[in-house]
């Protein structure tokens, strides 16, 4: 029996009984904070398992998510997507999403292959696009998301603390097995958290999220205190745990979020976003085109993180290296699944090893799969200087979007070495990209308003809110 199969019965409920409890969330809750709720107790809690059957894609923790979403908005909420109206920027997630056909058909793989490898992609990232879309395509929903996200990361940090001193067990003590191989948790002679999550690369990203979420509100008084305690203890609390997780990448990308975030707030400008966003592109554009073999970082690695650091990132970069030179044999449209985009040795082994989430879709997808998947995620946010001038976007409504703005531009960075997708992120993308312009009262400069209805929320819920964070911001 494999580690996965362990404690088959709960991991089963779990999975295949979280649809169901999301309806009755969706019963309870304001539709908008279930689909925040849904998504990330799902993301930190639930087990890492997949069940696969015959011609359907995998179902985890995700898909019973996505599925369950959208059952609870069909049910309670069938207003939100029938008043949902497509816009060009919605293209670049369609074309994500349909991209598989054109690279099957292309590789004499048929239709229903091509149609079965969409409706993965459907799965993974059309629907949070689309709940994205629906539910936080708005100042106060976004508020909301980025809120639910600190909220997350402040209840992961004394799980994250717990394993860094007794080593990784949470996932192994509630479901009955380890995620991954033990030996990966070992770092700097002591433990890397993983919780509940795939890998401590995630716990990693995540918890630099929640701090530059949580950061963001802070600084605009966006959100002051939580149960009495200022916001900026938490914050401090999660940039240490984040520090603390040992994923030197997350370090760096905490680094340029909080220079990112300071530069926003005192010179009021987007180029921060821009520099992001184009760090990302051109890293990716070097290495496909060839003009960079990526030796260069590993030697700059070496001298700042020495030698361990340096061999992990030289295997990645030496397996990149091959890849790329496989998918420029079908650079447009990619090779398509069955593994046709790695490379086998002559008895038929996989000799690669693929670590970043650019290469994998390069390969399976070409450039139009890769330019599709960098629009999804970027266009919101190089879009976000349209909707609000730079120099709102420390607003207490306006903070989180542009907040938002800066972590999805640092998860494209971390994707051009990992492979650690999270949903939340497309959740989030999705809410960029239908955020209308922003509005300023004439008379009051300083007020602002989306043309977005606020959400429904009931005067218990505003009351619980004001008892438990304070008063709402203003404008």
């Amino acid at each position: 029996m494999s580690a996965h199969e362990q404690g088959t019965t709960f991991v089963a409920l779990m999975l295949f009984g979280w649809p169901l409890l999301l309806v009755v969330l969706y019963l309870f809750l304001p539709p908008l904070r279930a689909t925040i709720t849904a998504f990330i107790v799902a993301w930190l809690f639930l087990p890492i398992a997949e069940y696969r059957f015959e011609g359907l894609p995998e179902y985890n923790k995700m898909t019973a998510t996505c599925f369950g979403a959208f059952a609870g908005t069909i049910l309670f909420d069938i207003n939100r997507i029938v008043r949902f109206r497509q816009k060009w920027v919605d293209s670049a997630a369609l074309l994500l999403c349909l991209c598989p056909v054109a690279s099957s058909l292309s590789n004499g793989l048929g239709l229903y292959d091509g149609l079965s490898e969409s409706l993965v992609l459907i799965i993974r990232w059309g629907m949070p696009y689309f709940i994205g879309r629906i539910y936080f395509s708005d100042l106060t929903g976004l508020r909301e998301l980025a809120i639910g996200i600190f909220i997350g990361g402040l209840i992961y940090v004394p799980l994250c603390w717990y394993e860094l001193r007794f080593s990784p067990q949470l996932h192994r003590m509630l479901y009955g097995y380890h995620q991954q191989g033990f030996a990966a948790t070992i770092r700097y002679g002591g433990y890397r958290p993983t919780v509940f999550l795939q890998h401590g690369l995630m716990v990693g990203m995540w918890m630099v999220t929640a701090a530059l979420a949580g950061l963001a509100l802070w600084r605009s008084k966006s959100l002051t205190q939580i149960a009495g305690v200022p916001v900026g203890v938490y914050v401090a609390a999660l940039a240490i745990t984040a520090v603390l997780c040992k994923s030197t990448g997350a370090i760096i990308l905490l680094a340029f979020g909080l220079a990112a975030l300071a530069a926003i707030q005192y010179a009021k400008t987007a180029w921060p976003v821009r520099g992001l966003a184009a760090l990302y592109l051109g890293y990716v554009a070097v290495r496909v085109s060839g003009l960079w073999d990526g030796g260069q970082l590993v030697t700059l690695a070496r001298a700042m993180f020495g030698e361990d650091r340096a061999f992990s990132l030289s295997v990645r970069i030496f397996n990149e290296n091959l890849l790329v030179s496989r998918a420029l044999q079908h650079a447009i449209f990619g090779w398509g699944g069955w593994g046709r985009s790695r490379i086998f040795n002559e008895v038929g082994q996989d000799i690669t090893i693929t670590d970043s989430q650019w290469v994998i879709r390069f390969g399976l997808n070409g450039l139009v799969g890769l330019v599709a998947m960098a629009a999804v995620i970027l266009i919101p946010c190089l879009l976000l200087e349209r909707k609000a001038q730079p120099r709102l976007w420390t607003h207490p409504l306006v903070a989180p979007a542009a907040a938002f703005a800066v972590i999805l531009s640092l998860w494209m960075i971390d994707n051009t070495v990992n492979d650690m997708f999270n949903p939340i992120y497309v959740l989030a993308a999705g809410g960029l990209s239908g955020l209308p312009r922003v509005v300023e009262t004439p008379a009051q400069p300083a007020r602002v308003s989306d043309v977005e209805g606020m959400p429904r929320v009931t005067k218990e819920d505003r009351r619980r809110e004001r008892k438990m964070f304070g008063p709402p911001p203003s404008g």
